[in-house]
């Protein structure tokens, strides 16, 4: 019985894996303890031990009954009624009897023979059952390796939860820069004679070793602009739950915007990413709204930019560029935000495809204003997001007219790079918006 339920156990969960669904060597152990203690005589009962071990969420159970009925469907006799399953026919049997059986039909499974038909045997005289059901998505890897390469747009809530996991393997890191205050290091150019003669009290008044003081540095603030309206959905769903389970996604601060600007930075500090997403949804009352790129970025400038949030920062807009305003608009505040951020990093899953060109009005004037534009459509094109937040370069220059290259993290279009200049440039025009706006 023992080599029988290892086998089973083996061949039942290579076949789940075939299926697309997650179950490995614990799993299937979980199964065969299951099996061993609860003795199946049927195999209904042998699929219930099946359903409570090998199976996570209601989304698998329609590929568990497949499976199952395409391997032990052998051990069904008639049918107990009518349009009942094969699987879930209930013939008595004892335990070893069962699992013997089991056995012989996993083995004839895998090694892909049908199962010996009776001597005699008519086909038109055999009952009618149900056409079995169709195994789709079939993949040797994890469910979750397949999802990482499926659009956002074509995930179901409850796919895009299991994502969570390999988010959270994601470190959303931004460059550093020079901060105020300074911090204590062995040598260096400015000495700081307070420590320096402090520590010289322990050797008798000697210093021995000079302590100096250098500018410390910190990371940039990482600033996003999410598009929630009914076009970005899926994306912005998406986009929100990796801002919450990435490494480093939880220091940015989050606005949505539609027809209005929402800030989401407190909804996004719960502890779940369900709660955070329904928290998001809440706080921001034009979700699945028309789109204002331009209103919403100058309400931005004019509440936050100006204040300081953005100064300095690596801001990421997230939207497909349909704009139902002026684009004259968005061109004059994606300027004024390109004076005060040092990159800003647009994120458009229609940039996917090889063919696209900035034809939307919103998209079109803002594209000369991007350091990077990047699709990030799914788990796998994260990549380009993540080094395009990290690269330390700072590549914005003034574009040519009518030019639709690719902004990236290498060149600009119709520009070159200007590294070690934005944040000079960036205060100093600050400084000048500053005295020329109204109090």
């Amino acid at each position: 019985m023992a080599d029988d339920l290892a086998e089973v156990a083996a061949r039942f969960g290579a076949a789940l894996r075939l299926a697309g669904l997650p179950v490995g060597p614990g799993r299937c152990e979980r199964f065969a303890a299951a099996v061993t203690l609860a003795r199946p005589e049927t195999p209904r009962a042998l699929y219930l031990c099946a359903l409570a071990t090998l199976v996570s969420g209601q989304d698998q159970i329609e590929i568990l009954e497949a499976v199952f009925s395409q391997v032990f469907g052998i051990l069904a006799d008639s049918q107990a009624s009518a349009g009942a399953p094969a699987a879930l026919a209930q013939p008595s049997r004892a335990p070893e009897d069962l699992l013997a059986k089991a056995a012989e039909a996993a083995r004839r499974h895998a090694g892909g023979q049908q199962p010996a038909r009776p001597a005699g045997a008519d086909r038109a005289d055999e009952p009618a059952t149900e056409p079995e059901l169709e195994i789709e998505h079939r993949y040797l890897g994890s469910i979750t390796e397949r999802l990482a390469a499926t659009d956002f747009a074509e995930l179901t809530d409850g796919e895009l939860r299991m994502l969570a996991g390999l988010m959270r393997r994601i470190t959303l890191a931004v460059p550093m820069r020079r901060s105020r205050r300074q911090r204590r290091r062995p040598g260096g150019s400015r000495t700081d004679m307070r420590a320096t003669l402090r520590q010289a009290r322990r050797t008798g008044g000697h210093a021995f070793r000079l302590i100096a003081r250098s500018p410390a540095r910190r990371p940039r603030r990482l600033v996003v602009l999410c598009d929630i309206s009914g076009s970005m959905e899926p994306y912005a769903r998406a986009m929100i739950q990796l801002l919450y389970c990435a490494a480093g996604g939880a220091q940015a601060e989050v606005f949505s915007f539609a027809t209005r600007l929402t800030r989401l930075t407190p909804a996004l500090s719960r502890s779940r990413p369900d709660l955070a997403l329904q928290q998001a949804g809440q706080a921001a009352p034009d979700w699945l709204g028309g789109t204002k790129i331009g209103a919403s970025l100058k309400e931005f400038n004019d509440r936050h930019g100006r204040r300081g949030l953005a100064r300095g920062a690596i801001v990421v807009i997230i939207s497909d560029g349909w704009d139902t305003g002026d684009p004259d608009v968005v061109r004059r505040e994606m300027e004024r935000l390109s004076l005060v951020a040092f990159r800003i990093v647009w994120v458009n899953p229609r940039t996917k495809s090889s063919r696209y060109q900035p034809l939307a009005g919103g998209m079109a004037a803002a594209w000369p204003h991007c350091d990077a534009v990047v699709s990030a459509h799914s788990l796998q094109a994260l990549d380009e997001l993540t080094a395009a937040l990290a690269d330390p370069v700072r590549r914005r220059a003034a574009a040519r007219p009518g030019s639709t290259a690719r902004p990236g993290s290498t060149a600009r279009p119709g520009g070159t790079a200007r590294p070690g200049t934005g944040d000079v440039r960036a205060e100093s025009d600050v400084r000048a918006e500053s005295r020329a706006a109204p109090a």
